[in-house]
């Protein structure tokens, strides 16, 4: 676990909660030209 955190940006794994907030913006009205997209919730993990 201590390897895979130090190649994290932010130090730290990510909450559920954080995840929620980037279902909820794509669930959303905000979203609507957001297409075709891969986004990664890694906390920079891989850059």
């Amino acid at each position: 676990k201590q390897k895979a955190l130090a190649e994290i940006v932010l130090g730290r794994l990510g909450t559920p909660e954080e995840v929620a907030w980037l279902v909820t913006f794509l669930c959303s009205e905000k979203s609507r030209h957001v297409t075709g997209e891969v986004i990664k919730v890694d906390g920079g993990q891989y850059i």
